[in-house]
């Protein structure tokens, strides 16, 4: 997964804007609810597919924020969460600024999925197909750390520029390690 060149970024401060990015999984786990941005022509993410999730409120916690995240968006209710990872994405936000994401696997959740929200669509799509979707070009590199059988976390530094990943590292750990 180490295909792009790995490079450093230093930077006096690293105040990253802090998020959550969650993949629900359907009863079988076979096809992820994904939100295609396909409503405000002006949103950096039009066109793209995407988790759900957004940026942690002050006063909010990681848990806290994803689950509002989905409730917001997807109007169902988180039961069994997954901390996968997370991604430091330095220069990624639409004027250069570092965002730093917690990455979630929800299995379990109860409600019934609202067809879309004002940024998309919200559509079920066969996990295996996931690659073959318009995404952010980085979230190539993480995606199938997310959907992985184990329970080693990755935990990433993907600096961004012009909108492109230039690299992508990351290190395995066990959960309690």
């Amino acid at each position: 997964m180490h295909d792009l060149p790995l490079t450093t970024h230093h930077s006096p401060t690293y105040t990253p804007i802090l998020a959550t990015l969650g993949y629900i999984l359907s009863v079988d786990g076979r096809q992820v609810l994904l939100i295609h941005r396909n409503r405000r022509p002006d949103d950096p993410h039009f066109g793209k597919y995407n988790g759900l999730g957004g940026k942690v409120d002050a006063g909010e916690d990681i848990i806290t924020c994803i689950r509002r995240e989905v409730r917001e968006e997807a109007g169902l209710e988180c039961d069994d969460l997954v901390l996968r990872g997370t991604i430091s994405w330095p220069g990624f936000g639409k004027h250069g600024e570092d965002w730093f994401g917690f990455i979630f696997r929800i299995d379990r959740w109860h409600g019934t999925p609202r067809a879309g929200n004002p940024e998309g669509e919200l559509l079920w799509v066969d996990v295996d197909r996931l690659l073959d979707l318009p995404l952010w070009e980085g979230d190539r590199f993480f995606l199938p750390l997310v959907f992985e059988k184990t329970e080693r976390q990755f935990h990433g530094v993907m600096p961004y520029r012009d909108n492109k990943p230039v690299s992508w590292s990351y290190s395995l750990a066990s959960v309690g390690a």
